[in-house]
């Protein structure tokens, strides 16, 4: 078995953090291995050129880790990136289409079922994938349903993840516009506001007058209190 290890940072990093966020990701790998009796349970990004660990239940020590690769060639999950359609293996060496594939034999496994995972545009990400070195029944409704709802979850999370990234970018970029906008206003006002009062603090003044420019220190000073917490940086 060829397994790559993990670059850092990862160049797919916001993927895995994507499923790392996921609050039942390890629920569903563990519910997976325990119904099914596989005992290698895995969520993978998959593109045409990479096949990436995103998440693992590795009860074989098959050494993927988040972040590990093997050779998509190499995987089954690399052909259905190619055809979208998932794949469920009884038993490969009694399974006249798959008994000489090259996969089962790299890998040493007998049984295998991977479901794809799509985002909500529809485009590909990846597979919810389990291997076995010994034969399982999982050519079923009952299992591979089981699988589809479980990456239709999968597929849910990712989706408010990205909901939740791009409300962040925009709250980001709103940030920047009062910074560079209505902030940078609001300093030249209070510039001006201060001068003023400075200007006016030397010259001889009534009583009324001086009522007037110490509610005008007062204002700028409230002024520069505003713009100090608008402009901190967020807790």
């Amino acid at each position: 078995m060829r397994i790559i290890p993990p670059v850092s940072p990862h160049d797919f990093q916001p993927d895995l953090d994507a499923i790392a966020a996921i609050p039942a990701i390890e629920t569903i790998l563990k519910v997976i291995c325990r119904t099914t009796g596989l005992r290698f349970a895995a969520v993978a990004r998959v593109t045409p050129e990479r096949w990436v660990c995103c998440a693992a239940q590795d009860e074989l020590a098959f050494g993927l880790t988040p972040g590990a690769e093997l050779k998509v060639e190499s995987t089954i999950c690399h052909e259905i990136e190619g055809h979208g359609r998932e794949i469920a293996i009884d038993h490969v060496a009694a399974d006249g289409a798959w008994k000489d594939h090259h996969t089962p034999a790299l890998y040493g496994f007998q049984s295998y079922i991977s479901v794809p995972i799509r985002r909500s545009d529809g485009s590909f990400f990846g597979t919810l994938c389990a291997i076995d070195p010994d034969p399982n029944t999982l050519n079923n409704e009952s299992v591979k349903g089981m699988f589809r709802l479980f990456s239709q979850l999968i597929s849910h999370e990712l989706e408010l993840n990205a909901q939740m990234q791009a409300m962040a970018r925009e709250n980001s970029a709103l940030r920047r516009a009062f910074d560079a906008g209505l902030g940078h206003d609001m300093k030249n006002t209070l510039a001006a506001m201060e001068a003023g009062t400075r200007l006016l603090s030397r010259t001889p003044l009534n009583d009324r007058a001086k009522l007037i420019v110490a509610e005008m220190e007062a204002s700028a000073r409230r002024l520069s209190q505003q713009i100090s917490e608008a402009m901190a940086p967020p807790s």
